[in-house]
């Protein structure tokens, strides 16, 4: 992390280690807050009192959905912080912040030792999750699209989704290797409490890679021409509502159709179709495992071939395929499941290794932290939060296990009609 003076002409930070630094606290983001989705059926009658198992599930993932409230203020606080101090700053803050909230929760006390003061702690650090995350993907997006030069953005802009991605598989993986180690049991009692705690030594490795970096040549430039926005928000609402309500819309798809297909579907699999948790925690672990190391390949293309082409077939693979899968995995066999989560997990990479890259390069440098995490973060509001719980809610309701591949499929739609006028943005120049 540095400090930015009038006459500070150093080398910026490679492209490379700009992508593995900003990934890497991406990864840590989202370990830290999809693990409490991972393990909603764990957590659910630790914190909850009633005797239905439905209901203390949704009201696990009310919480869960409860933090993506906070995002937006956090996005919006962390966006005016990196556009009017650095990039790299605000970054620092963000993934200590999330870090600190995941451990935390794992320390917390449940419902059966503290009462109603369990789960009402548990949502003010869920909370405090979504705050913290509000800033952290949006600006690592920020840093790698700024550290990139034109022609390879979606190529190392795609390394922020396949550390998000990693951050997924180790959830599961770590949450699957606990219920193997420990046994289901003891996993109920204490031993869901060490996921969270691996927080810890996280943060400092995020640490150590992040006070190895500079902020970006784009904001080292408009900061030392002395043209920092002083208002970020209403630069954006005066200039640029336009990109704004893309990002919203075009993040309300990805977010959804991506919250559906990998974090409720753990559930899905678990909880209403019964398959074995340790089972589908792995299945889900090495899937995604695979998909993260794909999203650059599906970057470069987008280079290639542009942000719009690989989106669309991205949105329309989720039409088409997402139903399949949700209706080859209600069949009883697992491995007819687990071909079917393979073959699902192929829309899930276009839309994630395209859609971060595309959102930096909607907004110039003095309001694009602000503009990408302004967006996006209300998309995930609108699309990510509240799809667990709309999809468990939606198959309860139905009674049917294809109720969540209609949800999907609407967003899907969604952003497949955002699209048509969304301007080309690949191998251009940033605009300052």
């Amino acid at each position: 992390m540095q400090i930015i003076k009038d006459g500070d002409i150093r080398a910026p930070t490679s492209p490379w280690r700009a992508s593995i630094a900003a990934g890497l606290g991406t990864a840590i983001e989202y370990y830290d807050f999809q693990l409490y989705a991972v393990l909603a059926v764990t957590l659910s009658p630790l914190f909850f009192s009633t005797q239905d198992p439905n209901t203390a599930l949704l009201s696990t993932l009310a919480i869960f959905a409860g933090a993506f409230v906070a995002r937006p203020l956090g996005g919006v606080f962390f966006g005016l912080f990196g556009d009017r101090y650095g990039r790299t700053a605000a970054l620092m803050l963000t993934v200590v912040g999330i870090g600190v909230a995941s451990a935390l929760i794992g320390l917390l006390p449940t419902y059966a030792v503290i009462g109603v003061a369990a789960p009402m702690l548990l949502l003010f650090l869920r909370l405090m999750q979504g705050f913290f995350a509000g800033g952290e993907i949006t600006g690592a997006a920020t840093y790698i699209a700024e550290c990139s030069p034109p022609d390879r953005r979606g190529f190392f802009g795609a390394f922020n989704p396949a550390a998000a991605t990693l951050g997924l598989t180790a959830a599961t993986a770590v949450a699957g290797l606990t219920g193997v180690i420990f046994g289901s049991e003891a996993t109920q009692e204490w031993a869901w409490r060490i996921p969270f705690l691996l927080s810890i030594p996280l943060i400092a490795l995020c640490l150590w890679a992040r006070f190895r970096i500079e902020d970006s040549p784009k904001f080292r430039q408009i900061m030392l021409e002395h043209k920092v926005v002083k208002a970020p928000l209403k630069t954006l609402f005066t200039e640029h509502r336009r990109a704004v309500l893309q990002v919203i819309s075009i993040g309300f798809a990805q977010n959804a159709a991506g919250y559906v297909s990998i974090i409720y579907l753990n559930i899905h699999l678990t909880r209403t179709l019964g398959y074995d948790p340790v089972a589908v925690f792995w299945l889900i672990s090495i899937t995604t495992f695979i998909a993260s190391l794909f999203m650059p390949f599906v970057g470069g293309l987008s280079d290639r071939f542009g942000r719009k082409p690989l989106l669309t077939i991205g949105f329309a693979g989720y039409i088409v395929l997402t139903p399949i899968t949700f209706y080859a995995a209600s069949l009883g066999s697992f491995a007819m499941c687990a071909a079917a989560v393979v073959l699902g997990i192929l829309p899930f990479i276009i839309v994630q290794a395209v859609g971060y890259p595309l959102y930096a390069e909607l907004f110039p440098t003095r309001v694009r932290y602000s503009g990408v995490s302004l967006g996006f973060n209300i998309a995930t509001i609108l699309g990510g939060g509240t799809a667990p719980y709309i999809a468990a809610w939606l198959t309860a309701a139905s009674g049917h296990h294809l109720a969540p591949s209609a949800y999907v499929v609407v967003a899907a739609i969604i952003g497949l009609t955002t699209l048509v006028g969304l301007r080309e943005t690949a191998d251009r120049p940033l605009e300052n």
